[in-house]
């Protein structure tokens, strides 16, 4: 599997960093973000390293699929029961912070704080 040893998820995922963890299986994990936009906001990263969805390609089908399931069911355990929204931001230009692909889920009662 490739990491970068100087990504923040990757270090994340390696246990370096700690984290809230939501979820881990062996390509994924999911944890709370530590700046939080809404009352229920989780990143699923791939326990790989891939800079962005610009970089997934068709072998990555089923990692992309993997993390689209896991998010309802992830909200569903934290209590979101109204409705959630799912976010990746892919490069510069798509507001991407973190140079590891990442997909945002967020729920919970409004108002939050930003989306």
């Amino acid at each position: 599997m490739h990491t970068d040893p100087n990504c923040i998820f990757c270090k994340i995922v390696a246990g370096q960093i700690p984290s809230r963890k939501a979820h881990e299986d062996e390509q994924l994990l999911a944890f709370h973000d530590i700046a939080p936009w809404a009352p229920v906001h989780v990143l699923i990263v791939p326990k790989q390293h891939i800079e962005s969805l610009a970089d997934v390609g068709d072998d990555d089908a089923e990692l992309m699929g993997r993390m689209l399931t896991l998010a309802p069911r992830l909200m569903k355990q934290l209590g979101v029961s109204n409705g959630f929204r799912t976010l990746i931001n892919t490069g510069k230009d798509g507001l991407q912070e973190v140079p590891h692909l990442h997909m945002h889920v967020m729920g919970g009662p409004r108002p939050w704080t930003k989306g």
